[in-house]
């Protein structure tokens, strides 16, 4: 099996991985808080994690994923509030625009999607461990964990906490605290706010107790990759370390992996700015998801993204190239003779593609390989050297590398293999070129120039090979 490397956020290094199980690979990926829409940049951290998944499936690893789905919140407690409604009222709609937002992108879904709200018990357990093993106390009510009982607390981030000071007493979410650095576990609960039981008084989970137990509930109190965004690393994935393994004794997740923020326009993206997309803001614009998805993993994941409209239609314009070669391939004819080293082109795709792929998840790079495929089964269909079989081989290594990428197939994204030209569709054109074919052969060269100025027109260009006329849009 090829040697696989990521770069983990603990220790800062590229380092070979090896999971826990010979063959099986355990990710948790932190999900939405269900209150609002999902942005660009959220669904650029939940792609990047949509294909790590299925590349480590490309590299023959079986996965099961976990994401969680954060349902008791502040904002969500205040959303519901205000409209009078249960959180489960409140988070539903906001769960189904999650999950819709998932399938437009073509992001596979995750062997499971916990609620924090029905694990409630398991993070009073979790909590009440902390407890007894003095690595959290009660106040007001409320349970904070204390940091200083965690000897490499910042080892992920890299964090000094030095700047603040022990011991002195602060305000936090209006619960009082021992220190200033420590964080809240279960917060005691609130006037006309949802809360459980617990053994010290009702209230409800914080944020970061959440993850560890859900992530140890369903993948085990150690786990191969724990994946987000940057922002996650502090103090969210910091804290689910301290608390985690301070009950475990035990590392929680094995590999760190983190993707980058986006930008859009070369500036973070934010709604004072306006430049806060939503998949339904792109949709409303007129742009095509299959190319944002293209352009969003063109990038690799540790590097920003700079979201343009120019930069999706650049996409789209890649994109193009392929479906113009799926479309050549549809038509170009096999020789009787093998003639071509396509089957060679397609076994270089297929070496090419995976170790970019096992090179810490090189997607710039599986997609130079991709592209260099595409430009080679183009020089041989255009010099007529298909041999039996090269056009299955060469469609079949489209399909394999797809499993990772998810664009390649038009048709899969609701449209043609090729779309309708200014309101022509696929036999129309067809047709012009066809007669424009049989008054070439005629010798009516002034129809022929006609009827390629009319697609020229439409958007199509028309290219006369040794197999026959070839069309394929500008």
């Amino acid at each position: 099996m090829t040697e696989i490397r990521f770069w983990n956020t603990m220790g800062r290094a590229l380092e070979t991985f090896e999971p826990l199980e010979p063959g099986r690979v355990r990710v948790y990926t932190c999900g939405p808080t269900v209150y609002g829409e999902a942005h660009l940049g959220n669904m650029r951290t939940f792609l990047f994690e949509d294909v790590l998944c299925r590349a480590l499936e490309y590299l023959g690893f079986g996965v099961e994923q976990v994401m969680n789905l954060t349902d008791v919140e502040d904002k969500i407690i205040a959303g519901a509030v205000a409209r009078g409604v249960t959180l489960r009222e409140f988070t539903t709609p906001h769960e189904a625009a999650f999950f819709r937002d998932l399938d437009r992108l073509h992001i596979r879904r995750a062997a499971r999607y916990p609620r924090a709200t029905e694990h409630v018990p398991e993070m009073v357990d979790l909590i009440a461990r902390l407890i007894e093993s003095g690595h959290a106390y009660q106040a007001d009510g409320s349970i904070f964990f204390r940091i200083e009982s965690d000897a490499d607390y910042g080892r992920l981030s890299g964090v000094d906490l030095a700047a603040a000071r022990r011991g002195e007493r602060v305000a936090d979410d209006e619960y009082g605290k021992e220190d200033v650095r420590d964080f809240v576990l279960w917060k005691a609960a609130k006037e006309d706010e949802p809360s459980w039981d617990s053994p010290w008084g009702p209230g409800r989970p914080g944020w970061h107790i959440e993850c560890s137990a859900m992530s140890m509930q369903y993948l085990g109190e150690t786990f191969d990759l724990h994946c987000g965004g940057v922002d996650n690393i502090f103090p969210h994935h910091e804290n689910e370390i301290a608390q985690s393994e301070s009950v475990t004794g035990r590392p929680l997740a094995r590999y760190w992996l983190h993707s980058e923020h986006l930008l859009v326009d070369g500036r973070k993206m934010s709604k004072s700015l306006g430049n806060q997309y939503t998949l339904d803001d792109l949709i409303e614009r007129g742009l095509d998801l299959r190319a944002v998805r293209y352009l969003l993993l063109s990038v690799h994941y540790r590097q920003k993204v700079n979201f343009t409209f120019a930069s999706v239609e650049g996409a789209a314009a890649a994109l193009r190239r392929i479906d113009d070669l799926r479309f050549r391939l549809d038509h170009a004819r096999e020789r009787s003779v093998e003639r071509s080293d396509l089957r060679g082109q397609a076994a270089r795709l297929a070496e090419e593609f995976g170790a970019a792929l096992a090179d810490d998840l090189n997607t710039s790079a599986a997609l130079a390989a991709l592209h260099r495929f595409v430009r080679d089964v183009n020089v041989t269909v255009e010099e007529d050297r298909l041999g039996p079989g090269d056009r299955e081989v060469a469609r079949s290594a489209l399909c394999e590398i797809d499993g990772v990428l998810g664009v390649l197939h038009r048709e899969e994204w609701g449209g043609a293999a090729l779309a309708p030209s200014a309101g022509l569709g696929e036999s129309e054109i067809e047709t012009l070129v066809a007669e424009r074919e049989a008054a070439r052969q005629a010798r009516d060269f002034a129809r022929s120039d006609a009827l390629r100025e009319r697609l020229r027109e439409v958007g199509v260009q028309v290219e006369d090979t040794a197999a026959g006329p070839r069309w394929r849009r500008e």
